[in-house]
């Protein structure tokens, strides 16, 4: 094998950057990486903006401190890799309501996206069919079914738990709805007790033993300078060449590694690599792996997304609920369907001025014709929509920004995890070099994501160190 090695990143995303880091601190020295960027900025979902005279996320906001086991998430050990750790705050104010019947609610304690663990909880903002969540002497899945949340929770538990509490949740993660969203990629711990639990209720309550959370411990995470911070401070580290405007177009299997097809048709630029990550979302990844692995393409090109549009205002001194936030039933009627009190949730982003920092997310899977509006028009039906929801008319915004993320969320059917382990296994036998990291494969939010790419590095360092390096 050549050296120094090759590898090519494609996508600047955080999990392509997360991949860079990975990359510089675990392969040879000398190693030459280099981030293909199609679009002229890094961080893809992490986006740092300004209104008013402050910074405010246009894109992800936090990012969760520990993983499914416990431990510190992905994100924050990547965090601390990056000498940021100083950095990391946390929301001063953690409860959220939901908007049902025309007001707000608190979202009820103990459960698990919206799925309860304890029936009782609930009772204010949804009746559960207690009956139906019988013991039929079997565990609720067998060893390898997945199925759609809504479905299970229907069955158990009846609609208003499902169209009250956990479509709202995941619509406010995935802008999908439970209906086609796979238990085993959406809810991992949940999809596991229940291959041992006779009831959901058992099932939740197991799945929330298994992971538990010291009391008072932060779940959420955020950087003082913000998420693009993050994004800077690994392009940095990763010592990687950084291409932004850099469309890759083709991808091309040679004898000794890989050709990138790169820019405008009628000035191509080619380039070689030993290795190939592909950090960008299925559909351009299925693009390129067409020539080198069709049947792989097809597999991976069947995923599809939710696009959103996140409308951020500054309102002067309005009159806010002591409140993260709220989520908004697809049965409510309303445009938005969630909404965040940025300076209510967020102490350092408080103002002595009064102004506040107010973002709704608009745009449901399947019903995207809310996003053909006009940002003016956007703005507009939010602020009236917000209004409704807090009993009051809010103030007219000194500012406001809309900010259009065009298939922007995977959609997980059932059977999803096992599709995408099928085309890597295919992958991995037919080009070992080639790796698809992301969270069309693996996952939502920054941990899952920064996960994927060092997962991806790793698969990189060992192909090319297998091969006679």
């Amino acid at each position: 094998m050549r050296q120094p090695w090759r590898v090519a990143v494609i996508g600047g995303g955080i999990t392509g950057l997360a991949a860079a880091v990975r990359l510089r601190d675990r392969a040879p020295a000398g190693t030459e990486i280099t981030v293909y960027e199609q679009s002229g900025a890094l961080g893809g979902k992490l986006r740092t903006g300004e209104l008013a005279g402050q910074a405010v996320e246009f894109g992800a906001e936090s990012f969760l401190m520990r993983d499914p086991a416990g431990a510190e998430s992905a994100a924050v050990r990547l965090v601390r890799r990056l000498g940021l750790a100083d950095a990391i705050v946390h929301p001063t104010v953690g409860q959220a309501a939901l908007a049902v019947d025309g007001g707000l609610r608190p979202v009820p304690g103990g459960t698990l996206v919206g799925v309860p663990g304890d029936l009782a909880k609930v009772a204010a903002v949804a009746t559960p069919d207690a009956d139906a969540d019988r013991d039929d002497g079997r565990p609720l899945l067998g060893p390898d079914e997945d199925v759609a949340v809504g479905a299970l929770v229907r069955d158990r538990l009846g609609d208003q738990v499902v169209d009250r509490l956990v479509d709202p949740m995941l619509g406010g993660v995935y802008a999908g709805r439970a209906d086609g969203l796979s238990l085993v990629t959406t809810m991992p711990a949940l999809a596991r007790a229940a291959r041992v639990e006779h009831t959901l209720v058992g099932a939740v309550r197991a799945a929330q033993a298994a992971a538990p959370r010291a009391p008072g411990a932060p779940v959420f995470g955020t950087l003082a300078g913000g998420l693009s911070t993050l994004v800077e401070a690994a392009a940095t580290a990763s010592g990687a060449t950084i291409r932004r405007d850099a469309a890759v177009r083709e991808l091309r299997r040679t004898a000794t590694g890989w050709a990138l097809t790169i820019g405008p048709t009628r000035d191509p630029e080619l380039v070689e690599a030993d290795a190939v990550l592909l950090a960008v979302p299925a559909r351009p990844a299925a693009r390129l792996l067409g020539g080198p692995a069709p049947a792989v393409a097809t597999a991976v090109g069947g995923l599809d997304y939710a696009s959103v549009a996140l409308v951020t205002m500054a309102l002067p001194e309005p009159e806010l609920p002591e409140l993260s936030g709220f989520l908004v039933p697809a049965t409510e009627g309303l445009l938005i369907k969630a909404s965040t009190f940025f300076t209510t949730k967020w102490g350092h982003l408080r103002r002595a001025d009064g102004l506040a920092l107010v973002r709704a997310s608009v745009g449901r899977y399947g019903d995207e014709t809310s996003l053909q509006l006009t940002d003016d028009d956007l703005v507009a039906t939010v602020h009236r929509e917000l209004s409704k929801v807090l009993g009051g008319p809010l103030p007219a915004p000194v500012a406001s920004h809309v900010q259009r993320w065009g298939g922007a969320l995977p959609q997980y059917a059932p059977g999803h995890l096992d599709r995408v382990a099928a085309a890597r296994t295919a992958l991995r036998a037919a080009h070992p070099t080639l790796v698809l990291a992301g969270a069309g494969y693996d996952g939502v939010g920054i941990p899952v994501c920064v996960r994927s790419g060092e997962t991806a590095a790793e698969e990189i360092i060992t192909a090319l160190g297998g091969s006679g390096s």
